[in-house]
């Protein structure tokens, strides 16, 4: 990709192999364009989409084995979109969302490189409104609580895409906001249970990771 180094790395999710094109450090940023300020993304923070996180991995292998017939899926901040790519293996009705400008061009050359269909993609910020997103039944995504703000602006993104009965995934490294946001979610009507991930590669946040679920109404 012009402008920036990448790699490509084989995961095994799920006992199947996913090639996948991600940057090849978290110090790449290319912006002659001006998308970056723009879009509001400091330069320390663009190359954060393009990596493939340990949270990000422990999602996907989740996925792998979800009992998903029948929901519409959203996959929120889906950054590099490992999960996307297994639940469109899979047959999933998943919808990929970021508000990246790279995301969704990264998402489709790994979709091509796995011999995959294009997966559906919307550019979708937190704040402010999403018309044509739409709702769904599952949403799911990956360490996406590592600023103050996250909680308020996820859980109100969160309140305009669900369906009544709905469940949330969520796949943490250790950030300290996590129970700022469950209580969000209880307000919002959600029972929450976790379970603990040992997510020894992340280096930017305790080793102590989680699998969050939050679960509204019947589905």
């Amino acid at each position: 990709m012009p402008g920036y180094s990448v790699v490509t790395s084989t995961y095994c999710i799920g006992g199947e192999d996913y090639q996948i094109r991600s940057l090849s450090d978290r110090r790449q940023f290319w912006d002659p364009d001006g998308q970056a300020e723009r879009s509001g993304i400091s330069s320390a923070t663009w190359p954060i989409f393009g990596v493939v996180w340990p949270a990000g991995i422990a999602l996907a292998q989740e996925m792998s084995h979800f009992a998903f017939a029948g929901l519409k899926i959203l996959e929120v901040g889906c950054g590099i979109g490992l999960s996307s790519l297994v639940l469109q293996r899979h047959g999933a009705d998943i919808t990929a969302s970021d508000y990246h400008p790279l995301a969704e061009e990264f998402l489709r050359f790994n979709s091509d490189l796995n011999d995959l269909p294009p997966i559906k993609f919307q550019h979708a910020a937190w704040a402010g409104a999403n018309p044509r997103l739409g709702r769904f039944d599952l949403i799911v995504g990956s360490d996406l609580l590592y600023e103050r703000g996250h909680p308020a602006l996820l859980s109100a993104f969160l309140a305009c895409h669900t369906e009544a009965a709905a469940h949330v995934i969520l796949a943490d490294p250790g950030r300290k906001h996590c129970g700022q946001f469950s209580s969000k979610m209880a307000i919002e009507g959600y029972s929450h249970s976790q379970q603990r991930l040992d997510l020894t590669g992340d280096r930017s946040a305790s080793p102590r990771g989680r699998m969050m679920s939050f679960v509204r109404g019947e589905r």
